[in-house]
């Protein structure tokens, strides 16, 4: 190592200490820093010892142990895949720790630090393996980032579930889920720090192996490495190191993505920073300094009556995805993302099955509304348990009794409601997945439904939740802003299919952090109701609620099958449109704005509801073909269907109690997608 590179790590080193002076400093004690140099120099009164040693040591000591191992873990992923989007986050593994985490939580098993790491690695190995298996390795830096956060996406919908239900058990998880460096005693944070240490101690020992890789397999196979049994030893070392972090302060966003960018980026100053010697500690003390500043900065945020504050992964979480926004801005024009087998042109199925399929599921869809105005906490029933159709009958002309009268008047708008939101999501992912020339993309993908949330839990936490009219336009105006910024942002002379997802995933998570930097801050004992909107309820649902959704809809269907033929050729590639005398930047424009107009209606009307946009124009592909005068009635019917009877389980499977219906298409959707990916891996 030169002495250059020295002088920059002990810069840094420098910096890392004087970030970690100024957060000693701050809490709600009036405890400043004269006071702690005097317990320093041994004259400190009991009070200071205590608040320094229960409180604020524990806390900076978090902060550490979490930018160290989360830098390092983040340098080990990229380099192991040459993908410099890699990272705990982008590879679930931030996700499958905490879920892992909360399902102890939520069994009410009680278990010591080392046994809770345990648990989040096999959690956080489990998502990791999962993304890598199924990414297709060299597939490139935008595969990877939907893969990663669509199973992220899915295992935050099952931990939100989890959160719901156990509510006792799970008290105070929610904060900890986005990253907060809080804690009880010094223990965990001590204990994690002599765990850290020494993994990081042994990834250093891979050093040497990692260069001669970053060479190439064939290269460094050839100078006697390992290639294969190297490569698992750093992702298991990295996948513990994030574990580790995870169990001392939850997931702590997009560090593992940040550091190690920027490390590689002070190669004008640092000229050893490409032998993974000095890149290794090198991301480790950029993770340290960004955590530590982070939660510098998100100290200063006045929290009202709620002690802990925000979580400081909120600020890492913006942060870094503004990083990754930046580096989605260096793809260039005319990069494409591998498609999934089904999404190829390939010979629609014949017109005669495709009508047929659409009675058939017509059919099904009224035979779901049926099921789902009868069944729910109390079935209309009569006494030899067949169903009671005329009740219904009676009801529709005026002539029923007082309770079925009522049951049906609060059933029917929450059907009309997810029936409708499912169409407006498979409509809105037909022309999505088309636009983006993928068939794994998503219009949550786009950042819409993140804005929409925001919009809404702004509206929630200080206008009230008894003006649904308004929850509703601060909806459609979140996401009309999230598009806004991120076709604003993907544009570089053309809109690239490849910036548009990154960006897209990049405003999503911005979306997220600003949620729960909300909740927390603004209304932390609405968690729960906050939850219950955020994965897609119908609870309380109108008809003059739903009536928006409708209409939009019935405007959207047509307006995209007028388009059928332009979103068959987008699908191709960019230069087909173009020969064919599309204008290939107004019609991608518009395309996107209706189905940005169709998400946001749908996450007004009912909440954020996931994967019903990917599965359902997808699974309509795969039976009648890739042209979209077939797909889109199917898509709709299959997404209206999907949400419906999502809807119907989720009131009846532990009824009185309800599972919001996102919850219950995440269920359903996870398992499909993990199949998609597998198909199209190669």
């Amino acid at each position: 190592m030169t002495l250059r590179s020295l002088t920059g790590l002990g810069v840094l080193v420098l910096v890392a200490l004087a970030a970690s002076a100024v957060h000693l400093t701050q809490g709600t004690s009036a405890i400043g820093f004269g006071d702690l140099l005097e317990l320093a120099l041994g004259r400190g009164d009991e009070l200071t010892r205590d608040v320094f040693m229960g409180s604020r040591l524990p806390r900076l000591l978090a902060g550490l142990v979490v930018g160290l191992s989360v830098g390092v873990s983040g340098a080990l992923l990229q380099s192991v895949t040459r993908n410099p989007l890699a990272s705990p986050d982008t590879l679930a593994i931030n996700g499958g720790a905490w879920f892992a985490a909360t399902l102890v939580a939520a069994l009410g098993i009680s278990l010591p630090l080392f046994l809770q790491g345990s648990v989040a690695f096999l959690g956080g190995l489990l998502g990791a393996g999962i993304v890598l298996a199924l990414s297709g390795g060299a597939s490139g830096p935008a595969r990877l980032v939907l893969a990663g956060s669509a199973l992220a996406l899915a295992l935050g919908s099952l931990t939100g579930l989890l959160l719901l239900l156990f509510e006792e058990q799970t008290q105070s998880l929610f904060a900890w889920g986005n990253g907060n460096l809080v804690q009880i005693s010094i223990d965990a944070p001590a204990q994690g720090a002599v765990a850290v240490v020494v993994v990081v101690l042994v990834a250093m020992l891979l050093s040497r192996q990692l260069d001669l890789i970053s060479l190439g397999d064939d290269a460094a196979s050839s100078l006697g490495v390992n290639v294969r049994l190297v490569q698992l030893a750093a992702v298991l070392i990295a996948v513990l190191l994030a574990s580790l972090a995870v169990t001392v302060a939850g997931p702590m966003g997009f560090i593992g993505l940040c550091a190690p960018v920027l490390a590689r980026l002070s190669g004008p100053w640092i000229k050893d920073v490409h032998k993974h010697s000095v890149l290794l500690p090198l991301s480790g003390l950029i993770g340290i300094v960004l955590v530590v500043l982070a939660d510098v900065l998100m100290r200063l945020v006045p929290t009202g009556t709620f002690g802990p504050g925000v979580p400081t992964g909120v600020a890492t979480t913006m942060f870094g995805a503004i990083v990754l926004v930046g580096i989605a801005r260096t793809f260039r024009q005319g990069g494409t993302v591998p498609d999934a087998p089904s999404a190829r042109t390939r010979p629609g199925s014949p017109f005669r099955f495709t009508t047929l399929l659409v009675v058939g599921l017509s059919v099904l869809l009224v035979g779901a509304t049926v099921l789902g105005l009868l069944a729910g906490n109390g079935w209309l029933l009569m006494g030899d348990d067949r169903l009671l159709l005329g009740d219904v009958t009676h009801w529709l002309t005026g002539n029923a009794g007082p309770v079925v009268h009522y049951t049906l008047e609060e059933r029917t708008p929450r059907l009309i409601a997810a029936t409708f939101a499912g169409a407006a999501l498979a409509l809105a992912g037909c022309a999505t997945q088309a636009v983006c020339r993928n068939p794994l993309a998503e219009p949550g993908l786009l950042g819409v439904t993140a804005g929409a949330g925001v919009g809404a839990v702004t509206c929630i936490s200080f206008v009230g939740t008894t003006a649904l009219w308004t929850i509703n336009a601060a909806a459609l105006v979140g996401a009309a802003v999230a598009f806004v910024i991120v076709y604003a942002v993907s544009w570089r002379g053309g809109l690239d299919s490849i910036r548009l997802v990154l960006v897209g995933v990049g405003v999503a998570a911005v979306g997220q952090a600003l949620i729960a930097f909300i909740i927390i801050s603004a209304s932390p004992y609405d968690t729960q109701l906050a939850l219950t909107w955020l994965n897609g309820s119908t609870y309380g649902r109108t008809y003059d609620q739903v009536v928006p959704l409708v209409l939009v809809v019935l405007v959207g269907l047509p307006l995209l099958l007028r388009h059928r033929n332009d979103l068959d050729v987008m699908a191709l590639d960019d230069d087909t449109p173009r020969v064919l005398g599309l204008s290939l930047e107004r019609t991608r424009l518009l395309l996107l704005v209706v189905a940005v107009v169709l998400t946001a209606a749908s996450a007004a009307a009912i909440g954020l509801v996931v994967f019903t946009g990917l599965v359902a124009p997808h699974a309509a592909r795969a039976v009648v073909g890739s042209r979209h005068i077939r797909v889109l009635p199917v898509a709709m019917l299959l997404g209206a269907l999907l949400v419906s009877l999502a809807d119907t389980l989720g009131r009846n499977v532990i009824a009185p109690d309800q599972v919001p219906a996102g919850m219950v298409t995440a269920l359903i959707g996870t398992p499909y997608f993990v199949w998609l990916l597998w198909r199209s891996r190669a």
